[in-house]
């Protein structure tokens, strides 16, 4: 069932989203990332990205590696949705195909689990402009492996 996201209300979502809500990554915040939209049974969330001149290369577009920056991270987040507690997901490889520039202002990233195994999920994503417009595809292979504490 998809649910909309509402920061007040973090307890009562996985613990993937509980940690975005709690403390955007820098890289996240870099992005503009806002979480919108989760299925948690299928493994499906929609986020916007807010992009400006930080995100533009030389040619006044947003760069490419800003674009696959953020396919990594919406597929992440989905990935997590299907993890249990103390489970991580890290990318182990990852397609992005670039098909329209994306421009200033906000873009809205929708990825979703296409099969999750005992060890390794399968992930497809979009990024589309607000009006519609698709800007990438990627798809991606995640590990599934138990988080581990770094020695005191």
């Amino acid at each position: 069932m998809r649910q909309m996201i509402d920061p007040v209300h973090k307890d009562q979502y996985p613990a993937n989203i509980q940690a975005i809500l709690k403390r955007a990554a820098p890289c996240a915040a870099w992005l503009g990332q806002e979480l919108l939209e989760i299925d948690v049974e299928s493994g499906w969330c929609r986020i916007a990205y807010s992009f400006g001149e930080a995100q533009f290369n030389r040619f006044g577009a947003v760069h490419g590696g800003a674009i696959a920056c953020v396919m990594d991270d919406v597929l992440s987040v989905a990935a997590g949705l299907v993890l249990a507690w103390g489970e991580i997901a890290p990318t182990l490889e990852m397609k992005v195909s670039y098909l329209n520039q994306a421009g200033v202002g906000r873009h809205i990233g929708e990825a979703s689990v296409r099969k999750r195994g005992r060890q390794i999920s399968f992930l497809e994503a979009t990024l589309m402009r607000e009006d519609g417009r698709l800007i990438a595809t990627a798809s991606g292979t995640m590990m599934i492996a138990a988080l581990k504490r770094p020695a005191a």
